[in-house]
């Protein structure tokens, strides 16, 4: 396992410390201990039913939505224990935005998808300039400016996809996670993605799942593979898809098992 507890440089995120998760009396991550670095961006790995998606939504405690969801020990956010007592989950999740797999825009405007929680959250400055600085930051600006009060739901799927992103980018988010958000997308609003992954890391911290090993060999700086729960191994991308020092890495990347 020492291999899997790799420090990369620089300032450090996101961090976990023997953190396990419990659905009921299943486990579904168990003890694992990673640190995620500043304004890189991090792929989660491995077969389904690992823990991948698991250990992502610890990181904005969307694990306390699930019944009998239990986790144990620390997921650490710049220094604090965001299970720590008076943590706010709402103000986590404020400054952890998600993008889910499916496209999920609400059932209103393109403005008003983006304006939805800055307006929830009291923002005081010029709405319209945030909504368009968002949709630019999301690389959706140029298609939807001149029908703004169109229906979100009229968008094609990659679009909507891009606008859940810019609707997560909206309240201004440090770090944002990503649960497969290219999965249900065709192969060209696919790459529109990959292509905003990584400009995103320039302005922020991104941990990514993905089912799609070539995905993460093409938008991330480092690769955690999990497998029945575990932190087998994690280090820089490059080097654990070309030289991977675990046998079970190496078998999956491989194609061996998944």
């Amino acid at each position: 396992m020492s291999d899997a507890i790799y420090v990369p440089a620089g300032p450090v995120e996101l961090e976990t410390r023997d953190l396990s998760v419990h659905y009921g009396e299943v486990p579904a991550v168990q003890g694992v201990s990673i640190k995620i670095p500043d304004r890189r961006v991090v792929a989660f790995i491995g077969p389904s039913g690992c823990g991948k998606s698991t250990l992502l939504r610890c990181f904005n405690r969307m694990n306390d939505l699930i019944p009998g969801a239990r986790v144990l020990g620390e997921a650490i956010f710049q220094g604090s224990n965001l299970y720590g007592p008076g943590v706010d989950p709402v103000d986590v999740r404020r400054r952890i935005g998600m993008v889910f797999q499916k496209p999920n825009p609400f059932p209103k405007s393109i403005y008003d998808n983006v304006a939805f929680g800055p307006r929830i959250n009291g923002y005081r400055g010029s709405m319209d300039e945030l909504v368009e600085r968002s949709l630019r930051r999301a690389a959706l600006w140029d298609e939807v400016k001149d029908r703004m009060d169109a229906s979100a739901l009229a968008l094609s799927g990659g679009q909507q996809q891009r606008l859940c992103i810019a609707r997560a980018l909206a309240v201004e988010p440090e770090v944002l996670l990503m649960d497969e958000p290219a999965s249900a997308l065709d192969p060209i609003a696919t790459q529109k993605i990959e292509d905003l992954i990584y400009q995103l890391k320039q302005d922020y911290t991104v941990v990514i799942v993905t089912h799609n090993m070539q995905q993460a060999a093409r938008v991330s700086d480092f690769t955690a593979f999990l497998y029945m729960g575990d932190l087998v191994e994690y280090g820089p991308t490059q080097g654990l898809f070309t030289n991977p020092k675990e046998d079970r890495t190496e078998a999956y990347i491989t194609g061996r098992f998944g």
